[in-house]
């Protein structure tokens, strides 16, 4: 991926060069020679047909306005996506500064007092680290460059990414395999490789689902303008020509693929942390991303906190208490988390408030060297956290921060201590290599 997005920069790089030469013409007067990409030992081979096809189509489906004609060139293509994503990127940034403007009401923490600077996020397709708002954008650019290394992987990404509705994704997705396995069934048939895009169910089940019509055409279907009876006008079809044996079997295969697809989401960076002691570890000053609160409410959260003691002192159910605590995890969505471990050093990581112990668990355990080896965990209050439970962080009251204590199974270090052996590492040397001290 890597490649591909450095062949893209080196593209745009040349066509700012100045404009080219035909090769009929004098070049006596330019000294510098631009030798032949055809001569490169990694020639690299321009997309397919079906690749092009279905990356016009992507950029016609982000306009929401009448299908423009599709356009073939590479270039064409290209400079499309460009400026429709900073056309996103450019309204993206406006909604952002408005709830910004909004929220600069609300008394702002120093940042280099903050215990995390902030919310970020990996793509698993480049590897980017971005912002919350940086993640739509960047995602959709990654899977409409991709069509021209792979259309089918592309279309699959699209139709499991743009649409936030999944039972409309699998209405279309049953729809189009459909039409798969018809014509796999009567590969002689033509009607069944005739797709009329004016179809009530087309219209309804496939076409309102971003990426349908890119996946069709990756598959091999063609936009044809035919007549058809009891009309003057001819009308648009999606039309595949008839595939041999070889190519229906690759059919099946990428009908499978679309089956199995899911979302690309971008991952949330736990950002793991190591600090040494410090009587400090149980502060935490938090950014508002952490929040699940509009400007007015964090205006008014010093005031029900100042209301805590007087409420505390009131008589109240279990009941009540419990429906209380509910609304106030709700509030958070990240929680940070610290684990003092036996030597005195903490390690810190972000999570989401409703990822489970498992999660915690595995950060803890890829953090160490010796992870293998059993350990504790224990919450505030002295509360035992279990691996095996799947129990969501906000529910074990972890949000929005919390410091918890790590122990090793003790049964499991008296039998390796009377074997003779050493006492386990802790954290692994890339994170002792940052360690920090907490302000």
């Amino acid at each position: 991926m890597k490649k591909f997005f450095d062949d893209i920069k080196k593209d745009i790089k040349f066509k700012s060069a100045g404009p080219g030469k035909k090769l009929t013409e004098d070049t006596s007067k330019k000294p510098d020679v631009v030798q032949s990409s055809s001569s490169h030992k990694n020639n690299r081979h321009g997309p397919s047909e079906g690749a092009q096809r279905a990356g016009a189509a992507a950029l016609a489906r982000i306009e929401q306005h009448q299908r423009p004609k599709v356009h073939t060139s590479q270039d064409a293509i290209r400079n499309q996506v460009k400026r429709e994503l900073e056309a996103e990127a450019v309204a993206l940034a406006e909604k952002e500064k408005a709830a910004t403007a909004e929220g600069s009401r609300v008394p702002v923490k120093d940042l280099a007092l903050l215990s995390v600077s902030g919310v970020y996020f990996t793509c698993p397709l480049t590897g980017a680290t971005l912002t919350k708002s940086e993640r739509e954008v960047h995602i959709k650019e990654a899977i409409l460059m991709r069509f021209e290394e792979d259309a089918i992987e592309a279309s699959v990404m699209m139709i499991h990414t743009f649409n936030k509705d999944r039972e409309k994704v699998k209405a279309a997705v049953d729809i189009i395999s459909k039409y798969v396995d018809n014509i796999c069934k009567n590969p002689t048939e033509e009607k069944y490789r005739k797709i009329k895009l004016s179809n009530k169910v087309f219209q309804e089940k496939v076409r309102s689902v971003e990426g349908s019509r890119e996946f069709l055409q990756a598959l091999g279907f063609m936009s044809v303008m035919l007549p058809v009876e009891g009309q003057e006008e001819e009308e648009e079809f999606l039309v595949l020509p008839e595939q041999s044996p070889d190519a229906l079997e690759l059919m099946k295969e990428r009908r499978d693929r679309l089956q199995r697809g899911e979302p690309v989401r971008a991952q949330l960076d736990r950002q793991p942390q190591a600090f040494r002691p410090s009587p400090n570890a149980q502060r935490f000053e938090l950014p508002p991303e952490f929040y699940n609160l509009t400007a007015e409410e964090l205006k008014k959260e010093q005031q029900q906190k100042s209301d805590l003691v007087e409420k505390n002192a009131m008589l109240r159910t279990k009941a009540m208490r419990e429906r209380e605590e509910q609304r106030e995890r709700r509030k958070y969505n990240y929680t940070l988390l610290r684990i003092r471990l036996p030597d005195g050093n903490l390690l810190q990581g972000t999570f989401y408030a409703w990822d489970r112990l498992p999660v915690l668990f595995r950060f803890v355990r890829e953090s160490l060297v010796d992870g293998w080896q059993p350990f504790e965990l224990i919450a505030p209050g002295s509360q035992k956290l279990q691996e095996s439970e799947e129990v969501a962080l906000a529910e074990c009251n972890l949000v929005p921060a919390a410091l918890l204590t790590f122990a090793w199974d003790a049964a499991v270090q008296a039998d390796i201590a009377a074997a003779g052996g050493k006492s386990p590492s802790l954290l692994k040397p890339e994170l002792l290599e940052t360690i920090r001290t907490l302000s």
